[in-house]
């Protein structure tokens, strides 16, 4: 059965995995900002992600001769295994709440802004976790003042997030006196009183829009260029509830790996004796069903009673809308695949030293 056991090899499955948990979210922060529903860009990529799985358990997890201390995937589904399935399907369900969490506080903060304050929390709290579940395998001494890095990360990641949004503000304000002084909008009847990004979005109109400023990051017009096509309309809106969204995405994060590692290694001696551990690739399997079956559950609902200012959609709509389906099938892959080489080089290096790298990966 492929499953290394060498720290060269798991370092390289860490690799790689860096690459791919880094390239997902900025597909799916793509299609959002191209309009296409977050319900059903989720969809796509949580069954894709999925399949992933089962991919690596019918391949990784079948190479090899079946024996008792380490069965192969399609043999340990029969056995007892029951409570470090139920840990790892805890995991998956951890891990979904976080996704479905993100995908909003991409749209509310901004890509780098979530990325690096949930993958710093995940960091923080979930390290810390796997390494006294890991019996302190990894160096204190190198590990633990990477992770104060992080935990400034979170800090000054959430900082950023305030003086982001208030300097959108300041420019939509601008935006706005320019174009009342070309007589395109009205003046405010109360002049003491400025008015609120949300008004100045309603009342501008996308023509009013340089075309060549609009595509420089940052100015007014690229704001309100993004903010007309979006899916999610984020502009005007509170920073606590994007930033609330953020922290709750990050905690989901930090707490799948730790449960990932219960499940394979079985640290509270959960099974009976003489039963195996779970082996890495079924443990993946049960946690990426878990994952996708809350995701779906969660998504469906969101169809039809959508988070924030989405608007309605259904099954019916979802099926047609074949825009950037693509894109979110290679996100789930991406993902996918990331996920499991990431679990891989834990078991074999640790988990608290994957969970470090897959901060990085963000």
């Amino acid at each position: 059965m492929f499953l290394t056991e060498s720290k060269a090899a798991a370092i390289v499955c860490m690799l790689v995995s860096l690459l791919f948990l880094g390239t997902w979210p900025a597909i799916l922060t793509l299609l959002e900002r191209r309009g296409r529903l977050p319900q059903h860009t989720y969809l796509d990529y949580s069954i894709t992600n999925f399949l992933a799985a089962v991919l690596i358990a019918v391949t990784f997890g079948q190479i090899g001769g079946s024996t008792p201390s380490m069965p192969n995937f399609f043999t340990q589904l029969t056995q007892d295994t029951w409570p470090s399935v139920l840990m790892a399907m805890l995991g998956g369900l951890f891990l979904s709440l976080g996704n479905v969490s993100i995908q909003y506080a991409w749209a509310f903060v901004g890509l780098s802004v979530a990325q690096v304050v949930t993958s710093s929390i995940a960091v923080v709290i979930g390290t810390t976790l796997n390494y006294f579940l890991d019996d302190k395998i990894n160096k204190a001494s190198i590990l633990f003042p990477g992770v104060a890095c992080f935990l400034t990360a979170v800090l000054l990641g959430s900082a950023v997030h305030s003086s982001n949004a208030a300097d959108n503000v300041a420019k939509l304000r601008s935006f706005h006196e320019n174009l009342q002084d070309t007589e395109k909008v009205p003046e405010t009847s109360n002049e003491q009183e400025a008015p609120s990004a949300k008004d100045i979005m309603d009342s501008v109109d996308v023509e009013d829009v340089s075309a060549e400023e609009a595509k420089k990051a940052g100015t007014a017009d690229f704001i309100i260029a993004v903010e007309s096509q979006r899916a999610i309309k984020v502009v005007g809106e509170s920073k606590l509830v994007g930033m609330s969204i953020t922290l709750f995405a990050g905690i989901c994060f930090a707490l799948f790996s730790p449960a990932f590692n219960l499940a394979t290694n079985d640290q509270w001696h959960f099974l009976k004796k003489g039963v195996p551990h779970l082996v890495v690739y079924t443990a993946f399997f049960y946690f990426s069903l878990a994952f996708v079956v809350m995701a779906v559950i969660l998504n469906v609902i969101f169809l039809y009673f959508p988070l924030v200012n989405l608007p309605k959609s259904s099954i019916k709509e979802y099926l047609k809308d074949g825009n950037g389906r693509i894109w979110a099938i290679v996100a789930g892959l991406l993902c996918g695949f990331g996920n499991g080489l990431q679990f891989v080089g834990g078991q074999a290096a640790g988990y608290a030293a994957a969970d470090a790298v897959q901060g990085r990966s963000s």
